[in-house]
């Protein structure tokens, strides 16, 4: 597979550094080019809610608006979801736009990042492309996944600046209670660490949903979006909640990216954030009738095994004594099902399944699974 880096030079203390950047990422590539199927199980995010079932009056949106550092309304809005300040919140064009703004913010090239593995491809590349040391600190399957915070203190060292993790975990919707969260601040703030969670999926758990955790201390950093547990990822309406100098960093070099946001797309996140009960219960219905059936499909196939959560879109099956890569491609070709290969997220003996879309569809991408195995 052909990389496409870009080489960049530093004078560090009279010693030249290298650093090799990666400026594309092979995830999002594969899944706009490869991830489409009839039986679509790479999805991430629950189906699209219609426009039309969203209680707004389309007489009401104009197509400009204001163009300074963010639309008021829309962070009053986000604000007043999470119960923080106005001025904490920084809009972004969906979460990896806002991971994207965060890191850069904080970190320059070179220095020391600590990232959850396996984690996420995107948040490796965003980190790569700005010429992060980055480190790593391994959840393990045999402990479901779970952040082990004597791991988190192993690994960090006094160099690190950033430590990164998702919450729900991406990809296998394992949830990181407060109490653990806290540590790892702890932690980070030993050595002077910022700590950044993506919460995007954190609204899938559905009973007494986690508050945000940057209310834990002035150390976290945390981005989300309504991209993937609410149907309206077309709107592109991502945020990030920081100290308000942080933010208004953040704000100045969202300069770089855009001039002025999709306005119309504001307006209809204001509206989305009024009526988000609604959005999530229709999603809910579908993810859980999901994540049953794939319940009951685990306990009954022999060759895979699963950390089971009884949250959010995503699993993270690993295929037992067979090889995952040539297994999802004769899905995809002869049987016309998808989903995600586990090399995307740096394990490739698993692969990442979406629920959320539609259950009809779903029951019978699992059935073509059970074919392929025989």
């Amino acid at each position: 597979m052909e990389l496409e880096i870009d080489v960049a030079f530093r004078k560090d203390n009279q010693r030249e550094v290298r650093f090799m950047r990666q400026k594309h990422s092979d995830y999002i590539h594969w899944s706009k080019t490869q991830s489409r199927a009839q039986f679509n199980l790479a999805t991430s995010g629950v189906a699209s809610f219609p426009l039309r079932e969203l209680p707004v009056d389309l007489k009401e949106l104009e197509i400009n608006g204001d163009d300074s550092y963010g639309y008021a309304p829309l962070q009053k809005t986000i604000g007043a979801r999470h119960g923080v300040d106005p001025d904490c919140v920084v809009e972004s064009a969906g979460t990896s736009m806002a991971n994207h703004l965060a890191m850069a913010a904080i970190i320059e090239p070179g220095d020391e990042v600590l990232i959850e593995h396996p984690a996420y491809g995107p948040i490796l590349d965003i980190a790569q492309y700005l010429q992060a040391n980055v480190k790593r600190f391994r959840r393990a399957e045999e402990d479901d996944w779970a952040i082990d915070p004597t791991e988190v203190r192993r690994c960090i060292t006094p160099k690190t600046r950033l430590v990164v993790i998702t919450n729900l975990h991406n990809p296998t919707s394992v949830l990181t209670p407060e109490s653990v969260l806290r540590e790892i601040g702890d932690i980070a703030r030993s050595v002077g660490a910022l700590m950044l969670v993506d919460e995007v999926y954190l609204d899938a758990v559905y009973d007494d949903t986690p508050r945000t955790s940057f209310h834990l201390g002035p150390e976290f950093v945390v981005t989300s979006s309504l991209t993937k547990v609410y149907g309206v990822s077309g709107l592109r309406c991502g945020w990030i909640l920081a100290q308000p100098e942080l933010a208004w960093k953040m704000r100045r070099l969202n300069d770089l990216y855009s001039a002025t946001p999709v306005h119309p797309g504001e307006l209809l996140s204001v509206a989305a954030f009024q009526h988000l009960d609604l959005l999530r219960e229709r999603a809910r219905h579908i993810v859980e009738a999901d994540r049953k059936l794939l319940r009951d499909f685990l306990k009954q196939q022999s060759s895979f095994s699963a950390v089971s959560t009884p949250w959010g879109t995503t699993s993270f099956p690993r295929l037992v004594n067979k090889k995952t890569d040539a297994f999802l491609e004769r899905l995809r070709t002869e049987f016309d099902t998808s989903a995600v290969p586990g090399r995307f997220f740096e394990m490739p003996d698993h692969f990442r399944i979406g629920m959320g879309v539609n259950t009809e569809m779903f029951a019978e991408g699992m059935n073509r699974i059970s074919r392929v195995l025989g």
